[in-house]
């Protein structure tokens, strides 16, 4: 037998290749092929290497062989390579094979995502799952909350969030707070974005802001319901800013968590754009700027209205519908809602519904306007039944006319107490129609509060007066007329009238301001 044998070892720098004899043979080695053997101390050149070793036992032959060429990969004489050129075990995938998978499982939640009629297109870019499966895990949560397909297109980097480390908390942490669950969904709608914030570096401080603004405990669901986008504002900019304002026209320090409570967007709205030019426009009708502090205090939605868009276009629509302008700011301090209603639509039906039934005119429904600018938002039927109640009662349909003129109220007033009001009138009182033709506020008054003790005292000391020397004034005025020998026509006012300083009396629990009026200028 004979045995030809040939021992490669690599070594980094060079190879060697080492003739091993066997002892019991004297045979010399047998090449039979080529070999050309270099010290690879010189990385630089290019080898090339082709060994062939042949032997044989038993009357078979084995060959092995290598190939290696300047130009062939460097890889291709890695350890542990095995004869094909597969990779070993701990070999590392190459960036440009991650970058390739990376593409293909986007790809693969893509086409998830556009097979249930979502557009993925705004997601590049954004960290996905690597899997469909885990996808779908985010997409079915969304449901489950009431979110459809087109609320997630509507603002679809919300897929980014995850259900364990973003969502849940963040629900869990509202929840807690007390918002609703049946809120959810809506609040979702209006503020997705809730869904990337953290609870501790972001959402916990903004409540904690607003129950500083002294909104109760029990009321910060509310204002998130209502206003959820506050939750994404930043506590040193446009919150601190227009509560400071507030305070600085006249608000009361002590009704800002009130305030907020029912208007919480108050907190978006910027003083320079929105908030200052609604104040000063008011104040440029005749309000005064305190009594535009009162209006806000107990109507704060007014600062919603649209100034361009709603406000000064409706008051235009006033004095085309003869409104006096001198009476504009009272018509706007009794209904500030007026001013932010789709007005003209409403002035010409209510104008065409009072001249069809009483025959009002334009500058009658203008006097009507100024005395009870609530009319314009009457419905027809309950209009129809207090003119038909008055037309019982005897008067004419001119008679009706002149009082509701004087006293628009008559049109809104509860009818069970009118009727009571008119048959004590009649029975016990016993004054004739034309009384209330000239005094049709009686009806607006208590029976049992005003009305019947006044009349008994007046009654007792056999006094003749009118019904607005008996009825309009305060208790106290009324106790000192009756200490008069004779009556004062000039104290007789036929009609009450709406008195713009009852918005400004002075409050005993305010503090003053600290607020600069020369800092108008940092708000523009």
């Amino acid at each position: 037998m004979t045995v030809r044998s040939y021992a490669g070892i690599t070594k980094p720098g060079f190879w060697l290749v080492h003739s091993e004899l066997p002892v019991l043979t004297l045979l010399k080695p047998k090449l039979t092929s080529l070999s050309i053997l270099k010290v690879l101390g010189d990385h630089k050149r290019g080898i090339g290497l082709i060994t062939k070793c042949q032997y044989s036992v038993a009357d078979r032959t084995f060959a092995s062989g290598s190939v290696g060429s300047s130009k062939s990969k460097p890889d291709a004489v890695r350890l542990g390579r095995k004869q094909g050129g597969s990779s070993s075990l701990y070999s590392r995938p190459s960036l440009s094979e991650m970058r390739n998978e990376k593409a293909a499982n986007r790809a693969r939640v893509y086409e998830f995502l556009r097979g249930i009629g979502i557009v993925p297109d705004e997601l590049d870019g954004l960290e996905l799952p690597v899997t469909a499966e885990v996808m779908r895990e985010r997409v079915d949560f969304l449901h489950t909350l009431g979110l459809t397909i087109e609320d997630i297109n509507n603002y679809p980097l919300v897929l980014g969030c995850s259900v364990k480390k973003n969502m849940i908390p963040v629900l869990d942490y509202l929840g807690k707070l007390g918002v609703r669950k049946s809120t959810f969904t809506e609040f979702l709608r209006r503020y997705p974005q809730v869904l990337h914030a953290s609870v501790v570096v972001d959402l916990a401080p903004v409540v904690k802001y607003l129950q500083g603004m002294d909104i109760k405990p029990t009321d910060i669901p509310r204002v998130l319901e209502r206003y959820p986008e506050v939750l994404g504002f930043k506590l040193e900019g446009t919150m601190s800013t227009s509560v400071a304002y507030l305070v600085g026209i006249g608000v009361a320090r002590r009704e800002i968590g009130g305030v907020l409570t029912r208007y919480p967007e108050i907190l978006g709205m910027r003083v320079g754009r929105v908030i200052k030019p609604f104040v000063e426009y008011l104040e440029s009708l005749g309000i005064p700027r305190l009594a535009v502090a009162r209006l806000i205090e107990k109507r704060p939605h007014i600062l919603g209205f649209g100034l361009k868009e709603r406000v000064k276009p409706n008051v235009e629509f006033l004095l085309e519908f003869n409104v006096r302008k001198t009476l504009l700011p009272s018509v706007v301090a009794q209904y500030p809602e007026i001013i932010g209603l789709d007005l003209k639509p409403k002035l010409l039906s209510q104008q065409s519904l009072l001249n069809s039934i009483i025959d009002i005119g334009p500058e009658d429904f203008g006097r009507v306007v100024e005395k009870m600018p609530q009319v314009i938002s009457l419905s027809k039927a309950p209009v129809i039944k207090h003119v038909d109640f008055l037309k019982n009662c005897g008067f004419s349909l001119q008679q009706v006319r002149k009082m509701v003129v004087g006293c628009p109220q008559l049109l809104a007033l509860n009818l069970d107490i009118m009727k009571l009001n008119f048959d004590y009138f009649q029975m016990v009182m016993k004054r004739p129609l034309d009384d209330l033709v000239i005094f049709p506020a009686f009806f607006t008054y208590g029976l049992e509060s005003t009305i019947k003790p006044r009349h008994r005292m007046v009654a007792k000391k056999g006094l003749k007066c009118s019904l607005a020397w008996l009825l309009n004034c305060s208790d106290n005025k009324f106790e000192e007329r009756l200490s008069y020998d004779t009556i004062d026509m000039e104290e007789m006012e036929t009609e009450p009238s709406f008195d713009m300083n009852t918005l400004m009396e002075p409050r005993s629990d305010e503090s003053a301001s600290d607020y600069d009026e020369d800092s108008d200028d940092d708000y523009v």
